[in-house]
């Protein structure tokens, strides 16, 4: 079967391989997926680069994010058949034709979700929930807060914006450059900056981060209330938040949120209820995502390339099967 595969760490350009690999049989309560689409994500691609080497076995399959088609069952599967449509999650893989995975971390997909919306119906819409739900729990209610989200523009932000929005909150959009603007409508709040800092007095009761490095670093001393939290969930700058910074504010909670963590966590009805909220707000426009292009698995590369452009509007897919 067609499969990717890392050996070693580095770029992920140059050091994910376009590999034929053996089919698997499925053992005891797994399932084999034939999987149709999968998503390429910050998520799958970091730890290419060997930045969670301490957690990371080489070699690897890459990709935690897609959907497929169960095609054999092994001995004791019983609540899944040839032919149901699945996401599976609980670790890396599907960057590949066929997927063996155990049948409880396989959630079934409902018919009125297209392939394309369940590749991306995990990892954003699931992260961005549980970014809200700590806030929910952090404040008791968002009516009225003011929360700042970083990196806006990408998709997982968007959905912070419209869900904070939702909760009664006061969102800020902070951007890196002028090219996402228009994504947001007139009246909402919006902050473009390099990266070197916010305007004078602009101060929140709670951050959603996505950059990390010194620009988080600097919320934290200057731009977040007494009382007020910052919560990472990505490193797009590739650089931690400076200890220092988060020493000086000890009145500021900063966390950490690893969607990895609370999935192994969660147990299975926690789960299947995040992703009946994830394939709701897919319905009603909440969780949606523009797709920039899909490209077969043969044409690996030219996906990367894609991803990694800057200037790309939208979501980079991969068709394993082709």
């Amino acid at each position: 079967m067609r499969s990717t595969l890392v050996r070693q760490f580095g770029d992920p350009e140059q050091v994910i391989e376009l590999v034929d690999a053996p089919l698997i049989e499925p053992a005891a309560g797994e399932v084999e997926i034939e999987i149709a689409l999968a998503a390429i994500n910050p998520s799958d691609l970091i730890p290419v680069t060997g930045a969670y080497r301490a957690r990371t076995e080489l070699p690897f399959v890459p990709g935690f994010e897609g959907v497929g088609v169960v095609s054999r069952i092994g001995p004791g599967v019983r609540d899944l058949n040839p032919g149901d449509r699945v996401i599976p999650i609980g670790a890396s893989g599907l960057w590949q034709q066929f997927l063996v995975r155990p049948a409880e971390w396989c959630f079934r997909v409902p018919d009125d979700i297209s392939d394309s919306e369940a590749a991306m119906s995990y990892v954003n819409p699931l992260t961005a929930l549980r970014l809200v739900e700590d806030l929910r729990r952090y404040f008791g209610s968002l009516a009225g807060r003011s929360v700042a989200v970083t990196a806006a523009g990408s998709a997982i932000g968007g959905m912070l914006m419209k869900l904070v929005e939702r909760e009664g909150a006061v969102p800020t959009a902070i951007l890196r450059s002028d090219k996402s603007r228009g994504r947001f409508d007139a009246e909402q709040r919006v902050i473009v900056t390099d990266g070197s800092g916010l305007p004078p007095a602009t101060i929140f009761e709670a951050v959603l981060d996505a950059v990390g490095g010194t620009f988080a670093g600097e919320l934290i001393r200057r731009s977040i209330h007494p009382g007020g939290t910052l919560i990472q969930y990505g490193a797009l700058s590739n650089v931690p938040v400076p200890p220092a910074a988060i020493a000086a504010r000890p009145d500021v909670r900063f966390a950490f949120l690893w969607l990895r963590n609370w999935v192994h966590s969660a147990g299975r009805g926690a789960i299947d209820a995040a992703f009946a909220r994830s394939f709701a707000g897919l319905r009603d426009g909440l969780f949606s995502s523009p797709v920039a292009a899909t490209y077969p698995l043969g044409r690996l590369a030219d996906a990367l390339a894609h991803q990694a452009d800057p200037h790309r509007d939208g979501k980079i897919l991969i068709d394993p099967r082709c």
